[in-house]
């Protein structure tokens, strides 16, 4: 049995990370730049984002991998790099959690292609298989414990992700998530009923959504899902509040740590066992979801 498999018959809620991206930023990552590359230039700067998280309480943590397919490190140049950028995010996450004791979980992270599959784009569905098998070889070689399959727009890459990540191996445990931010729909126009009755026939642990337009949204992904799988393990990690510019055209989030403390008991409420954040959230935010949950738990 898997060690999350463990955990969630163990409690009744986990605590995922929080955003990374928001993070690097505020490390100093240029915007447009690739965030894999910190993992082999600045791997120290990665890993403190990380021991932040767990430091708050997280219990799953992310690599910084989100945009590790060949399509995306394309847009670099880095489209050569893949095995080892994926496997040096899966290293330096196993190292930080090793180091804590290995009180948390790894996730192998996996972000969309970036192409369109065909009819609507160009985009094979066997050749988006080979890029998510590449990908995942990279992350199941730095040693995580699962794999993260997040903000998805289109069912079939969905399965194309789930496909390639089988080609490397066939027992790691698979999470998948889409995100329902076009009017409570994915971009694609795939519902969250549509969605957790498809994702939760592919033989992953966890279905749900993340990212999109804040906890309000979220909320009503989590209870549609619920009514028509209370089955089904949903995960739920919203972006901490809806995007918005700001001053010098920066996107923001305002949600604050007291709000995205409220948002985690409503989730667990709705029917959410795996909780975190997205895009906006930080480790402040994090450790007000966890003694809320703690509180609610005990």
């Amino acid at each position: 049995m898997s060690r999350i498999i463990e955990w969630l018959a163990q409690s009744p809620v986990l605590l995922a990370d929080g955003a990374m991206g928001t993070m690097l930023f505020a490390a100093g990552l240029e915007s447009g730049a690739p965030p894999e590359l910190w993992n082999v230039e600045y791997p120290e700067r990665v890993r403190a984002i990380q021991r932040a998280y767990l430091q708050a309480g997280s219990q799953i943590i992310l690599t910084n991998t989100f945009g590790g397919t060949r399509y995306r490190l394309g847009m670099h140049g880095l489209e050569a790099r893949v095995i080892e950028l994926n496997r040096a995010g899966a290293e330096i996450a196993r190292a930080e959690v090793d180091a804590a004791g290995g009180r948390a979980l790894v996730a192998g992270d996996i972000g969309p292609s970036g192409e369109i599959l065909m009819p609507v784009g160009t985009l094979e569905f066997d050749d988006a298989v080979n890029a998510f098998a590449e990908q995942a070889e990279g992350l199941i070689a730095g040693g995580v414990d699962l794999i993260w399959i997040e903000t998805m727009a289109d069912l079939e890459e969905v399965r194309a992700a789930i496909e390639g990540v089988r080609r490397v191996s066939a027992e790691i445990p698979i999470v998948a998530t889409m995100t329902f931010d076009t009017k409570g729909r994915t971009m694609m126009g795939v519902t969250p009923e549509v969605a957790v009755q498809t994702i939760s026939g592919w033989g992953v642990i966890a279905t749900g959504g993340n990212c999109g337009n804040g906890p309000d949204e979220m909320l009503q992904v989590i209870q549609k899902m619920h009514a028509v799988r209370p089955d089904v393990v949903l995960v739920s990690k919203s972006n901490a509040g809806k995007p918005e510019i700001g001053e010098e055209g920066k996107v923001v989030y305002r949600a604050g740590p007291a709000e995205m403390a409220t948002y985690a008991i409503e989730m667990k409420n709705a029917g959410a066992r795996i909780i975190g954040g997205c895009c906006g959230s930080s480790p402040a935010h994090l450790q007000a979801m966890a003694q809320v949950l703690v509180e609610k738990l005990n």
